[in-house]
């Protein structure tokens, strides 16, 4: 009696039905049964090349430094940890 035969299957099955229940494992198999036309229903589609994006609100930069910055900040380099 190795994995493959029939009776294990049986058996098996048995179990599965006993533990769920045959509305619960029926409504399960539909369930995957969606699932997978809905799977081979987005391969059989062609993807449309989608336009790039575009921003719609415009941003400017300011060049003033901002009033929170203190001068000796604006030129020095960030401090990393090195470890």
């Amino acid at each position: 009696m190795g994995f493959g035969s029939p009776l294990h299957w049986l058996i098996l099955i048995a179990v599965i039905v006993l533990l769920f229940g045959s509305g619960r494992v029926s409504t399960m198999m539909g369930d995957v049964a969606k699932g997978i036309k809905s799977f081979k229903k987005g391969l059989a589609e062609e993807d449309e090349p989608t336009p790039p994006r575009r921003l719609t609100d415009e941003r400017t930069i300011d060049s003033a430094p901002r009033a929170t910055e203190a001068p000796a900040e604006r030129g020095a380099a960030p401090e990393t940890d090195r470890h």
